[in-house]
């Protein structure tokens, strides 16, 4: 059951559960296999998904979708990127990420990724080089740049101070091409590199002129809003990484629509917004391992003060300093964050391993337990035989004893 969300104040227990709502995990997970319809309706709640190449336990932009949904089959979602008319594409948002197709055009104006130099000041080779790429696309398949630098005979390897990056000339211009909207991806392939192809390929319907930014920003805020159920103006910016400054004038003209509504919260201390259409539902059933990128823990600030949860990424960490683990995914449970784990996916083994296993303060005495369901759910989503919980972690005893009784 839900409630109309009161229109002044509310209790910190009352916000957690409105942006666990608005984020589509304040229910159980469908018994059932998630339908393709689902699958869309979940992307279209969350506005867009992550990308990233880490792939110890599964690529990152799947993980939003079993946290919500269980089990669904991964080419179902896939193909919603890949099948006209697409309905997830890929461009810059939060960063790299599936985005719904209509905020392409609105997300242009607001691209600010300044490793890729400015294209204003590109050589006379360079903007040669990028007008034979485009003309090389527009009349093939969509290609990897391997493959592009393969075809235009560019045999130039890798500058060396861009650690982590391939940039090639040729890589080069594709990134400042996809980044002014000028190219776009048709996919990836399996070792994870982009498929480039023409915007028109995969767009339908395409802007006759460059969107008013202050409208597309408006637009954006407003969606982002949407996802968050209520937040702070540095949460909505931060969903599609948009300017703090700017997105405080358009806060302030959705407030005065009647969109967004000014509202306290007890124990949260910045100005606060929330959706005219967030629910507020009385209880929260969510069971849920939140991937590293997932959209709910994208803002730190924004849950610590919510979930009074402190998080930091392993994988960016040095081994010596990380304090849980390397791919360490927080466990939601109800309207609270209980505790943390460090899962690996043992390919070769069949095994989910789980390197650390940690519980929140006042985590409830059922954590190891749900953890445990969500664990062997998640294994057989990713087609792996067993459960394998290692000795690390203050809940690393109680949570294998659990695992024991599932198998």
């Amino acid at each position: 059951m839900t409630e109309r969300a009161p229109r002044s104040s509310l209790s910190l227990a009352q916000a957690r559960r409105i942006a666990i709502a608005a984020q589509g995990l304040a229910k159980g997970k469908p018994a059932a296999p998630a339908s393709s319809r689902a699958i869309s309706k979940t992307f279209e709640r969350l506005q867009l998904v992550q990308i990233d190449s880490v792939n110890v336990l599964s690529r990152s932009h799947y993980l939003p979708f079993f946290a919500r949904l269980g089990n669904y089959d991964r080419a179902a979602l896939d193909r919603l990127s890949q099948q006209h008319p697409r309905k997830m594409v890929e461009y810059w948002a939060h960063e790299a990420s599936f985005i719904k197709p209509e905020h392409f055009a609105d997300l242009l104006p607001w691209q600010r990724r300044n490793w890729f130099g400015d294209d204003s000041r590109a050589g006379i080779e360079e903007r040669e080089l990028a007008r034979r790429v485009q003309q090389l696309l527009s009349s093939s398949n969509p290609l990897t740049s391997r493959q592009i630098s393969h075809k235009l005979g560019d045999q130039s390897r890798a500058a060396q101070e861009n650690w982590g990056w391939n940039w090639t000339p040729v890589k080069l211009v594709l990134e400042r091409l996809f980044m002014s909207g000028q190219l776009s991806v048709a996919g990836r392939n399996e070792q994870f590199e982009r498929r480039y192809t023409s915007v028109q390929r995969v767009y339908r319907q395409l802007p006759q002129s460059p969107a008013e930014s202050q409208g597309a920003l408006k637009r954006l805020i407003e969606a982002s809003a949407r996802a968050h159920g209520i937040g702070t103006v540095r949460c909505f910016a931060d969903y599609f990484r948009l300017p703090v400054k700017a997105a405080l004038s358009a806060v302030g003209e959705l407030e005065q629509e009647g969109v967004l509504e000014a509202v306290q919260v007890a124990g949260w201390k910045a100005p606060l917004y929330l959706h005219r259409e967030a629910a507020v539902p009385r209880i929260s059933r969510g069971r849920a391992l939140l991937s590293p990128f997932d959209s709910l823990v994208f803002e730190r600030r924004r849950l610590l003060d919510l979930f009074g949860f402190h998080y930091r990424i392993g994988i960016y960490t040095p081994a010596e300093k990380r304090t849980h683990g390397y791919y360490v995914l927080p466990f939601l449970l109800g309207d609270r964050l209980v505790a943390r784990t460090d899962l690996k996916a043992d390919r070769l083994g069949r095994r989910l391993l789980v390197r650390t296993a940690f519980a929140e303060a006042e985590a409830p005495v059922e954590t190891a337990r749900e953890l445990a369901a969500e664990l062997q759910l998640m294994a057989r989503w990713l087609q792996l035989d067993d459960v394998v919980v290692e000795p690390v972690g203050d809940l690393a005893g109680e949570l294998a004893r659990e695992v024991a009784q599932l198998n």
